[in-house]
């Protein structure tokens, strides 16, 4: 005799992976990063929670996947700041120019830059994300006077360097080699992420890999 089909939530398959990025995707560009839930998109697709998670990880994690990115600059950040507060500016500096640079994550994320320029709600959705998973977690990480402020610069720095390196290929910036950026800029970073009237946190550190 034939068993009665199952009820419940959906088991994990590629299809179901599928199904939660698509709402994902539109929750994401209709209401905005922080109000859209996991559990919500979880009780849409007609999933556990702990199945997105399986797939995708986290929330930032799950947008990446939405959008189809390689390599999310906000994972990449949160491994960073795990990491000696002195030598911060050098190893962002040097992870970020790293995603940029690898083949598969670099396109999806040049692909993701220009679109912001192009769709009003895209850039919106980007901009929310960077204020959350990257200037507020940095500005949490730094605490003190003015962090969000000093976080803000350094983030505006970082952005600099994607932008003229990547999107416009400004000259020399776009054939400096990242040892070479990392030199230079890193002592800026350095002085946006200190607190007003105080010393630099750490001397810059060298150009070597880290």
């Amino acid at each position: 005799m034939n068993k009665p089909a199952s009820r419940g939530r959906r088991p994990g398959s590629p299809d179901t992976r599928g199904a939660i990025l698509d709402i994902a995707r539109r929750r994401f560009l209709a209401e905005g990063y922080h109000a859209v839930t996991l559990r919500s998109i979880a009780a849409e697709a007609g999933v556990d929670l702990a199945l997105i998670s399986y797939f995708f990880g986290s929330k930032k994690g799950l947008f990446g996947a939405a959008l189809a990115l390689a390599a999310n600059p906000a994972e990449v950040l949160a491994e960073v700041l795990k990491g000696d507060r002195a030598t911060f500016p050098q190893r962002a500096l040097r992870s970020l120019l790293g995603v940029w640079e690898d083949p598969q994550a670099g396109p999806t994320l040049l692909a993701m830059l220009r679109r912001t320029a192009q769709e009003e709600a895209f850039a919106a959705l980007v901009k929310e994300v960077v204020e959350r998973e990257i200037v507020d977690r940095i500005a949490a990480w730094l605490g003190g006077a003015a962090a969000r402020r000093r976080a803000a610069a350094c983030c505006a720095q970082l952005a600099g360097v994607i932008t003229t390196r990547y999107l416009l290929r400004l000259e020399p910036m776009a054939s400096m080699t990242p040892d070479e950026i990392v030199r230079h800029l890193g002592p800026a970073l350095h002085r946006a992420l200190q607190e007003p009237g105080q010393r630099p946190v750490g001397r810059s550190a060298p150009a070597g890999p880290h």
